[in-house]
């Protein structure tokens, strides 16, 4: 009997992968809730941490334990983000290895499932969950990440942000910002400088402020007064180099933060930044980070199927499941390490946040193959 020829064999894999069985919603659900399950015990795990970092802070300015609280809850949906690709593997782990246990693989693979078709339920199951992930990141992080960050910024300094205003005091300044362009651009800007009796010295206005990486403000379209010998001296100025009295660290809270954007509005606002010729390395690397979150899913659902498919997988399940997980910490931290590189080295940040998930996968089905 001649083989069939290689298209329409594809063409059946493909159609047979996407079909849903019985067996596959059943597969389906215990895999969801396995890695349901995970990734709110990790999330929840790390937020304690988180907490317990933020305890440190308690006692500056206003900053309270029910801030430190409030902070860690708000940052919450950012952390299930950043844990869901571990979480992946560890459920697949946990649920295709309690198949294997209770010998419900051995049966559905009599019955004519093959591998390739139990591991495509769990391919399959990270098509919603990245989608899923996606709106959270859109929609869901921002808010919660921004509301977190005005309210900790709130406490800890003795100034006043609103989503649309921004006043602080120090060193004899008063600063005014009315609006922030795209949320974190400070336009319509004034600044008050008084003398030690008390008197107006300077006032500056200026149309908006680039934000330097080492806290210095470059001023655009300067209208500068200097009260001299009792009258004011005027002039316009294209740009001006201003030293804030705001710490660094104060001036980074004026920033939205790379984390607290929108996938989309990130885009937007690195091409703002390369627009303008300025620093947007930082903003890079963390949409790259967010465009790696489906495929660092999908490279550790294949790194589970190593251990899960493997012939000695009966023989020490726990502690297959044991290495496995380990094998996946490492690896997360591989990732975070080499989305790290691009800011010491240089390196193209897309280059640096895929890189590590693409070897992962082409290493796990290599390792699959033979198995």
């Amino acid at each position: 009997m001649s083989r069939r020829p290689l298209p329409l064999r594809i063409l059946t894999r493909v159609l047979g992968f996407l079909a849903i069985t019985t067996a596959d919603r059943y597969i389906g659900r215990i895999i969801l809730r396995a890695c349901c399950l995970v990734a709110c015990a990790m999330t929840a795990l790390f937020s304690l941490l988180e907490f317990v970092e933020q305890l440190a802070s308690v006692g500056e300015g206003h900053y309270s334990v029910a801030d430190a609280a409030l902070y860690t809850l708000c940052t919450m949906p950012y952390r299930l983000l950043q844990v869901t690709p571990a979480a992946m593997l560890i459920g697949c782990l946990l649920a295709l290895g309690g198949l294997a246990r209770h010998s419900e693989l051995t049966a559905l693979r009599a019955a004519g499932m093959s591998e390739f078709r139990i591991g495509g339920v769990a391919i399959r199951l990270t098509i919603p969950i990245a989608l899923l992930l996606f709106l959270l990141a859109q929609y869901g992080i921002p808010i919660s990440q921004q509301f977190a960050q005005q309210e900790r910024s709130a406490a800890l300094y003795t100034s006043l942000r609103s989503a649309d205003e921004f006043w602080a005091y120090g060193d004899r300044q008063y600063l005014h910002v009315e609006h922030f362009e795209r949320r974190d651009i400070p336009t319509d800007i004034d600044i008050y400088e008084f003398n030690s009796d008390g008197t107006l010295a300077e006032y500056l206005n200026a149309e908006r402020a680039d934000l330097r990486p080492d806290g210095r403000w470059l001023l655009v379209n300067v209208l500068r007064k200097r009260l001299i010998g009792g009258a004011f001296q005027t002039q316009r100025l294209a740009k001006l180099d201003w030293q804030p009295f705001l710490s660094l660290r104060q001036t980074e809270l004026l920033r939205l933060p790379p984390d607290s954007m929108p996938p989309i509005g990130l885009y937007h606002y690195i091409r703002s930044l390369q627009q303008r010729h300025l620093q947007a390395l930082q903003y890079q690397q963390e949409f790259w980070m967010k465009v790696d979150v489906p495929l660092s899913m999908l490279a550790m659902v294949f790194i589970s199927f190593i251990f899960v498919f493997s012939p000695s997988r009966t023989q020490n399940a726990g502690a297959q499941l044991a290495i496995g997980a380990g094998f996946g910490m490492v690896c997360s931290l591989a990732q975070e390490i080499a989305g790290n590189l691009n800011l010491v080295l240089d390196l193209n940040p897309a280059v640096a946040a895929l890189t590590p998930s693409v070897l992962l996968m082409l290493l796990a089905t290599s390792l699959f193959r033979r198995a």
